[in-house]
């Protein structure tokens, strides 16, 4: 295999400690080297300025989401303004707009240091809920759009069977289910057997939530993930009126509900996770489940402020994503973290930077069945990004500052550099694919339809 050599001027290492002149040999799409203090470039080095750190990764996204940034504010912004635009973009897909699309959205990823990405993927069907030919044809596009864009893909292939506990799917929801849970299963096994050997592709299971799934079908999504060994996401306490419908019916939160039915563990991660009882918060870290937050999500769509904080505090990991995609920035998610908690409680201070790396690198590529991702050692995915650290956000402190500035400071539009699997994706700021936000007005104009 060939080997590359990147010469990085700062580089985070563990355990997480800012080196200068950090010589990376990358071979194949695996780091086999790593050389501090190295002053200068040796001859055939490819220089990294700023801050290099290992890929970020998006640990929750609905790519058919990044259609609706904007538009879903018009007048007030009301959940009716969402809800009906993101029905009105899932009936517009097939497999090649939506490849076309998640292409793009995977792309801008790229751009913002992202190297894997969680996508929580429930588009299945053609309208009306007939299968394709194939019916696992929209996660085959989700696949092809994650390489071409650069990035490893978790492939959440989820199940939802209901539009509310006791509701029958109907309208665009039909796209979304397989019948039951047996059936779901089915879908599952043929799409995990085509890339069985596949390193870049990880296919694991989600279900959509407690409403969305009944307790009795809990159990074989379950046994999926266990039986295989992959990635468990769900949705998780989003909002206070699914707690409330779920406490109705069950007698018992979402998260109880879900403990009791074999679905929290180690493999798996709790999506959003807002509204928790002390309970709730025992049941996720003693279960060692993560838990994935994503505050630019929660705070478009009202969801309230989580507990994050509490929650790692008690030992549960935590990673961040995206989500809806209103913003395409893990920096972004993270310092929200900190800054959402800091208008609550109003004192500062709760997390440091370090730790919220952490949980944009190692903690979230974990969650999606990539433990060997998010950390510059010899053996780890060949994922470089590097961030400026003389933009006008980030210019002036020293050195020994630089995780702070990266992570309270920087923007997406700071990474200038992504090697991504020891694939150099993004360079001075470009993604190999070209001009993503033509593609991205392109594939959105295209997907929105009539509802534009």
């Amino acid at each position: 295999m060939p080997e590359l050599n990147y010469w990085c001027e700062l580089a985070w290492l563990p355990p997480g400690e800012v080196v200068a002149g950090v010589l990376v040999t990358v071979t194949g799409s695996r780091i086999s080297e790593i050389a501090p203090g190295v002053a200068a470039p040796p001859p055939g080095a490819v220089r990294l300025a700023g801050l290099t750190l290992p890929g970020l990764a998006n640990a929750h996204s609905h790519a058919f989401h990044r259609a609706l940034r904007g538009t879903t504010q018009r007048k007030r912004g009301g959940v009716w303004t969402w809800r009906e635009q993101m029905y009105g973009v899932a009936a517009t897909l097939d497999p090649d707009s939506y490849r076309r699309l998640a292409t793009a959205a995977f792309a801008e990823m790229a751009l913002a240091g992202i190297t894997c990405v969680g996508e929580f993927h429930y588009l299945h069907h053609a309208p009306g809920g007939r299968p394709y030919d194939d019916p696992n044809s929209m996660g085959h596009a989700l696949v092809q759009a994650a390489r071409e864009a650069g990035l490893r893909i978790a492939l959440l292939d989820t199940c939802y069977l209901s539009g509310g506990i006791g509701v029958p799917l109907t309208g665009t929801q039909l796209r979304f289910g397989d019948g039951d849970a047996g059936r779901w299963t089915v879908r599952a096994e043929a799409l995990l057997e085509v890339y069985r050997v596949a390193e870049d592709v990880e296919i694991g299971a989600a279900v959509h939530s407690v409403h969305a799934v009944p307790a009795e079908q809990l159990l074989a999504v379950g046994g999926f993930s266990h039986h295989h060994a992959v990635p468990l996401h769900v949705h998780v306490s989003e909002q206070r009126a699914e707690n409330a419908v779920c406490v109705e019916v069950y007698a018992a939160s979402p998260v109880q509900v879900l403990g009791e039915h074999g679905i929290l563990g180690p493999r798996s991660t709790a999506v959003h996770a807002v509204h928790l009882s002390d309970v709730d918060i025992a049941l996720l870290a003693q279960s060692d489940t993560c838990v994935c937050v994503c505050p630019t999500t929660e705070r478009d769509l009202a969801d309230g402020q989580g507990q994050a904080g509490v929650l790692f505090g008690e030992g549960a990991p935590i990673a961040l994503g995206s989500g809806s995609h209103a913003v395409v920035d893990l920096f972004e998610e993270a310092r929200a973290v900190e800054l959402n908690e800091r208008l609550v409680t109003e004192r500062r201070g709760h997390w440091t930077a370090a730790e919220l790396l952490q949980a944009v690198t190692a903690a979230g590529h974990a969650s999606l069945g990539f433990p060997d991702a998010g950390t510059l050692v010899p053996g780890a995915w060949a994922d470089l990004v590097s961030v400026r650290l003389d933009s006008i956000r980030t210019a002036g402190p020293s050195r020994g500052d630089a995780p702070e500035v990266v992570v309270f400071a920087a923007t997406a539009a700071d990474v200038h550099s992504v090697v991504s699997g020891g694939r150099r994706v993004v360079r001075e700021g470009r993604h190999v694919l070209g001009d993503v936000g033509a593609l991205l007005g392109e594939a959105i104009a295209e997907a929105r339809g009539e509802y534009g």
